[in-house]
């Protein structure tokens, strides 16, 4: 009791392994009962499955956490041995699927394949389980990121909400969601909620933080960045972005000192050429540009876009952005508030691109998002 700091109840559970779901079932049940809380509905009963499929469910699910090259290929197959088990366990299929979608979110795989094998696991998974929220989400990102369809992305994530309102995977969908939609204060809300009851949620975490950097709050997104890759040093992307704020603050060379530690290759490709760029090394950045084109230009299209926007090439920005657009590049969707593009705002080109693809501020404000964040 928070009051006065006295024991309410407590009790010692020891199981073998094989009744794992047995007594999570009954750890719910003596809650709900000694501490009398109140529910809408019966107390949730755990999805049972194989003992030994659930316990490689749990390291495939942290491995995914790792969020880099090597953690996502481990959890594949540790997901792919759950599925060889028990294939119909949802949760796994859901699992496969958050991972297919971030090989793609970070370029790992190009965005066609990597989205049609996370819509088919998503889709195996509402199969067995028509009300499984997590799967739901995933349809809802995969709608937002990869077909573009914000209007379908939002229904998705909202029914999601509205079967698991505090599913923190979901949240993150959500918060990440709120972004594209130019809702920041929003996202930022839903990301200080998870990372506070989730605070290893990577992707909540991410997205908090993103949150902040697009809103021009830097020095907060650096130290959520910063945080994370203290948590997951390997992660992927993160110094990147600390970069990335840095040369909005005016500090190239800090941001240069932070791009260089980038683990992915064709992300710190990215922050180099637009670091070297911003310290007048014309030379190096047009080496990293150049190095970048010629390896990853069917996965990076919008990037590349962005190191010429920043480099004030709005020509070859705009040549870019349409082949990103062709190539269902995810990151697309990121365009209307990204802060390093803000060097296309005035040209004539901006608008109508972004109204071609459902982004145009008149066309945002039309979709109504409002998540209500459970007490």
């Amino acid at each position: 009791r928070t009051s006065d700091s006295s024991h309410l109840w407590s009790q010692t559970y020891e199981r073998p392994m094989t009744d794992v779901f047995k007594v999570q079932d009954e750890i719910a049940a003596a809650v709900v009962e000694q501490l009398k809380i109140k529910l809408l509905g019966a107390a949730p009963r755990a999805k049972t499955t194989d003992p030994r499929a659930y316990a490689l469910f749990l390291q495939a699910r942290e491995m995914h956490r790792q969020y880099n090259s090597s953690a996502f290929e481990q959890s594949i197959d540790l997901y792919r041995q759950v599925l060889a088990i028990d294939p119909t366990y949802a949760a796994a299929w859901v699992g496969l699927a958050a991972v297919y979608s971030d090989q793609v979110d970070i370029y790992l795989i190009p965005a066609d394949e990597g989205s049609r094998l996370a819509r088919e696991a998503a889709q195996r998974a509402l199969a067995l389980d028509p009300r499984h929220a997590p799967a739901h989400a995933r349809l809802g990102w995969i709608a937002t990121y990869y077909d573009r369809d914000l209007a379908e992305g939002t229904r998705q994530i909202e029914h999601a909400l509205a079967l698991e309102p505090a599913n923190p995977d979901i949240l993150a969908i959500a918060a990440g969601h709120a972004r594209r939609l130019g809702r920041l204060d929003q996202a930022i809300v839903i990301g200080e909620y998870l990372t506070v009851r989730d605070p290893l949620n990577l992707q909540g975490r991410y997205e908090l933080a993103t949150a902040h950097y697009y809103a021009g709050r830097l020095d907060e997104a650096i130290a959520i960045y910063r945080d994370d890759l203290r948590l997951f040093p390997d992660g992927i992307g993160e110094h990147e972005m600390i970069g990335e704020a840095l040369l909005k603050k005016g500090d190239a060379k800090g941001a240069l000192a932070e791009i260089e530690q980038e683990p992915d290759e064709g992300i710190r490709l990215v922050g180099l050429a637009m670091a070297y760029h911003a310290l007048g090394r014309q030379a190096e950045s047009e080496a990293a540009l150049g190095s970048l084109i010629k390896k990853y230009e069917k996965t990076m299209a919008w990037s590349i876009a962005l190191v010429f926007a920043f480099r004030d090439d709005a020509d070859r920005a705009f040549e870019w952005l349409g082949k990103a657009a062709k190539l269902r590049d995810p990151t697309v969707g990121s365009t209307a508030a990204y802060p390093l593009l803000s060097n296309l705002h005035s040209d004539a080109r901006w608008l109508p691109f972004l109204r071609k693809h459902g982004m145009a501020p008149e066309q945002l404000a039309a979709i109504k998002f409002d998540v209500k964040l459970p007490n």
